[in-house]
């Protein structure tokens, strides 16, 4: 009996940490308490466009993509693309409209955004873009981009 109740927590630890290596990423370590947010910006908010949006990170520092430094890496923005999840964390993250890449270290941008709904987020990409080994991300926020200038956020 004791034997079998060993061999089932084994199974169960082995099957834990297979489980716990799929959510994880990419090879690059990040820092339990690093942190990816928006400065200027929350959920709900309501903007004209072009958008200035302000990256924050805190447990880490940003880099320009291809420095391959510890604790580091480079914002890259999430347009009203599906969060990343699975194997997708494993993956350099793709270059298109959706996915905006700021490998010269750039803490902020510009954007052009066009009225309506749209949702947002931040991932610090490693030297390669691919996300950390624990994905560093922002929440993901849903904005309102208004069609004139109005009174709205900045």
């Amino acid at each position: 009996m004791r034997r079998l109740s060993l061999a089932l927590a084994l199974t169960l630890f082995a099957a834990t940490l297979a489980t716990s290596s799929l959510v994880l990423a990419g090879e690059t370590p990040a820092p339990d308490n690093a942190k990816a947010y928006f400065i200027n910006l929350k959920d709900g908010d309501t903007v004209s466009s072009p958008v200035l949006i302000r990256f924050g990170l805190s447990g880490m520092g940003v880099a320009p993509s291809g420095t391959e430094a510890p604790n580091t890496g480079h914002h890259h923005l999430l347009i009203d693309a599906p969060a990343l999840e699975g194997d997708s964390l494993n993956e350099a993250i793709p270059v298109d409209a959706g996915h905006v890449h700021f490998g010269k270290g750039q803490t902020e941008a510009s954007v052009n955004l066009t009225p309506g709904k749209h949702t947002l987020q931040l991932v610090l990409g490693d030297w390669s873009h691919i996300p950390h080994n624990k994905p560093v991300m922002s929440e993901r926020i849903t904005i309102d981009v208004q069609a004139t200038t109005g009174s709205a956020k900045q």
